[in-house]
């Protein structure tokens, strides 16, 4: 812990509740108390007292090019002077659009908005007024931000803090979700055959992200597909963390699968709030003004997050560009899997091309909630701690994925597997 740190976050806490905006940053899982930094470039962050860190939370997602990239930096800056707002429709929004429609190969029609929550609770309405049905179905362990229909035994944060549930949400709502377990093809099967009539929408991480890094089955991919499609109900995939990280075209076009509806943030705004949803005409039409679904936004568009969003997918879009991001992040779980082997510290990775987990576990592949959960904390709080000291910056739960930029080179790369070696020596020494 720096000291201008500590003093930093005593005032906070004075002001703000836990001291932060967001309940995972404060640490709660990994004891201690939480960096403050002051600016950040490429693959790093530098600290208030100076410190610098090689960083994998990249704003849990969306500096997919690393920090104040200068081409991002330029594109914002030539919009700065223009205004930072103006509530009434601008060129550079419906350029952004037609881009992520050119990428996301379900997306005929886009819905921009603030955050992913506000993306997801939009999905969530439209779902709901579009068939005339009331239930969701999501899975345990999954986030889709913190609106009241999907607090529902949700992962990331709320794990971290141990409150699967939050107070607050009506109990009516909670009664119209349901939760199944993740990558379980047989439990979404049966309960289509039970309640399929019900059903609105399944919205699910493609790629789970928030217990951390857990692909798909092929047999749970087509189970969503297959049921969803003989019942009436719509798929909803929610890409705000893998939309545009793990392919071009987001991990639809990575599973050749095409969503009825898709929501998107972070890396669509460049590191600026903003939100999304996406999907054909025919369902994105039934909002208003075309539609009789409500959703609004006053800074919906605006021209600052557009600008940072065009900008980045740009980028993203050049030949080579995720080729490179799963060769690196490939590298780094290798290298680290085989640092713990090495002192027999049990740990396995997964990682789908810029996304990768840390699992301290002997089962050879993490696959589902409950082996996220009987996973070692005690030994992820250790780890993380050390690699802390050695100038790493990795996501302060073991809920968390963790994030490669493309930024992160060869230098950064070996450092971060030097560190993690150093710290495996620790943990089988018993520190």
């Amino acid at each position: 812990m720096t000291t201008k740190s500590a003093k930093l976050f005593a005032a906070a806490c004075e002001v703000m509740p836990g001291g932060v905006n967001s309940p995972v940053r404060a640490f709660n899982a990994v004891g201690g108390s939480p960096i403050f930094f002051t600016h950040g470039e490429g693959a790093y962050l530098y600290d208030v007292d100076g410190n610098r860190y090689i960083d994998y939370i990249g704003s849990w997602g969306p500096m997919i090019i690393g920090h104040s990239d200068r081409r991002i930096v330029e594109a914002i800056s030539e919009q700065l002077p223009c205004g930072l707002s103006f509530g009434a429709p601008t060129e550079i929004e419906t350029r952004l659009a037609q881009k992520i429609c050119e990428l996301l190969p379900s997306a005929e029609k886009i819905r921009m908005v603030s955050s992913g929550t506000e993306a997801s609770m939009s999905a969530i309405r439209l779902a709901r007024g579009y068939t005339g049905r009331d239930r969701i179905v999501k899975f345990e362990g999954c986030y889709h931000g913190h609106a009241d229909s999907l607090l529902v035994k949700a992962g990331s944060g709320a794990l971290t803090l141990g409150i699967p549930t939050s107070p607050g949400v009506p109990s009516v709502l909670a009664e119209l979700t349901t939760t199944l377990n993740y990558n379980d093809p047989e439990q979404l099967t049966t309960i289509f055959d039970e309640i399929g009539d019900e059903i609105a929408a399944v919205i699910v991480e493609p790629i789970a992200g928030n217990m951390n890094c857990v692909p798909p089955s092929h047999a749970f991919l087509t189970a969503l597909c297959e049921s969803t499609a003989a019942h009436g109900a719509l798929l909803i995939f929610d890409e705000v963390m893998t939309g545009f990280r793990v392919h071009a075209g987001g991990a639809q076009a990575l599973y050749g699968i095409q969503p009825d509806l898709t929501v998107l943030g972070k890396i669509i705004g460049g590191g600026m709030p903003v939100g999304a949803v996406a999907g054909p005409a025919r369902i994105m039409d039934y909002l208003a003004p075309l539609g009789p679904v409500y959703q609004a936004g006053t800074l919906s568009g605006n021209p600052i997050a557009m600008t940072s969003g065009l900008a980045t997918l740009e980028i993203i879009s050049e030949p080579g560009f995720h080729e490179l991001l799963e060769r690196q992040t490939k590298r780094l779980c290798e290298g680290i899997r085989d640092a713990a082997k090495r002192v027999d510290v049990a740990l396995t990775t997964n990682h789908v091309c810029g996304m990768f987990g840390l699992f301290f576990t002997d089962v050879d592949k993490v696959t589902e909630f409950t082996q996220v959960m009987a996973c070692d904390a005690y030994r992820f709080k250790r780890f993380f701690k050390f690699m802390l000291d050695r100038g790493i910056n990795l996501a302060p739960s073991p809920f968390e994925v963790g994030f490669v930029s493309s930024a992160h080179g060869d230098a950064e790369i070996d450092a971060t597997i030097d560190a993690a070696a150093e710290s495996f020596e620790r943990i089988a020494a018993g520190e």
